[in-house]
């Protein structure tokens, strides 16, 4: 049975990681790929995104695993079968509660090492790429403003890399704009400076106090666009960055070095904890309302609309409680409570249908 659930666990899990990853990634390709960066950043971007995902839809693709299972084996009457030798409803879910522990493992590894080390990469390239001034300024055909009081705008970029009819007005200065035309420009990098090198141009300049416009043909005239680009925040520690250990040793420090409050911060410590175990509730929640159903001509179809409404509620407590724990630092076991309340519910399921399979027997010794 651990072996079903394995392999379904592992179809679900690429089906449901498909449709996030390709709902992100449009958005990605948008502001990354549009915006003149490389393919290759939108590629790293989106593997850098990807263990959060993972970690969001893995007890999803747990209970979508475990119904499955548990629906094949009673609509092949194997469920039947293993009831009528004496399996109670506690044997056959303790299969399922060992996979769901299987499953909070891997989760464990994502929450607490995987997904901080990435979103602190994620943060460190952001920065990295908001500083690329080839990316904030070579895109063709659009008006940019990179910083206030300058506008460019290149009509074509060759696949030479040289630049078409560029506009460039400097505003910065009210009493003295200039405005900056050319046939053809490139963009030379020097260190950490860029220069824009325009080629056979005019440089317009308005005296605003004394009304006049002078006009400047030149041949070759090179402008600093380095300093257009406004200094790139330096990365700084979230956290969602930190290592687990870390948030939990030294709350109130932590909580100090990163501007935010210890409630905060123990949130996110035990958050980390709390998730796993959703996949183990979720497995459970979902083979234990299928068990506690019973029988029917008409399949277990409401058994697992019902077992989704026992997932909602499960996620309503913890949305509801998010406020209570973000603001009151000793509130922090309160993250644990839906994990509690889903465990709860399915123990109780579970005491139901082991309580109707002795039913049965009990009425049948009586009438003998």
């Amino acid at each position: 049975m651990i072996g079903q659930l394995m392999v379904l666990f592992g179809f679900f899990s690429l089906v449901l990681v498909g449709v996030y990853w390709v709902n992100r990634a449009v958005i990605l390709f948008d502001d990354l790929v549009a915006d003149g960066h490389a393919a290759s950043i939108f590629l790293e971007f989106t593997l850098l995104w990807l263990p959060k995902v993972i970690a969001l839809v893995l007890p999803m693709a747990a209970f979508a695993a475990t119904v499955y299972v548990i629906n094949r084996l009673a609509g092949e009457s194997e469920l039947t079968v293993m009831q009528a030798t004496g399996f109670s409803p506690w044997r056959i879910a303790r299969p399922v509660a060992l996979f769901g522990l299987i499953v909070a493992s891997l989760m464990a590894v994502l929450t607490n090492f995987l997904v901080p080390a990435a979103e602190a990469e994620l943060d460190r390239r952001e920065v990295e790429i908001s500083a690329s001034v080839s990316a904030r300024l070579l895109r063709e055909g659009t008006f940019l403003h990179p910083t206030g009081g300058v506008t460019f705008y290149i009509r074509e970029i060759t696949p030479e890399g040289a630049l078409r009819d560029v506009y460039l007005s400097d505003r910065r200065r009210a009493d003295r704009p200039v405005t900056y035309t050319a046939e053809r420009a490139f963009l030379v990098r020097d260190g950490e400076s860029a220069q824009l090198v325009m080629v056979d141009g005019l440089a317009q300049t308005l005296e605003a106090g004394a009304q006049r416009l002078s006009v400047t043909r030149f041949a070759e005239f090179s402008y600093d666009v380095s300093r257009l680009i406004a200094a790139a925040r330096p990365a700084r520690d979230r956290r969602s960055h930190l290592p687990t250990l870390t948030l939990l040793r030294d709350p109130a420090g932590v909580a100090e070095r990163i501007g935010t409050s210890t409630a905060r911060v123990l949130e996110e410590a035990h958050m980390r904890l709390q998730q796993p175990l959703l996949a183990v509730v979720a497995a459970l929640i979902g083979a234990a309302t299928l068990l506690a159903g019973g029988f029917s001509r008409m399949g277990l179809g409401p058994q697992m609309a019902l077992a989704v409404l026992f997932l909602v509620a499960v996620k309503m407590i913890e949305g509801a409680l998010g406020n209570l724990v973000q603001s009151v630092a000793r509130a922090w076991p309160a993250v644990y409570l839906p994990s509690v309340a889903g465990l709860a519910i399915a123990g109780a399921l579970l005491a139901f249908a082991a309580r109707t399979r002795r039913r049965p027997a009990a009425s049948e010794g009586a009438a003998a």
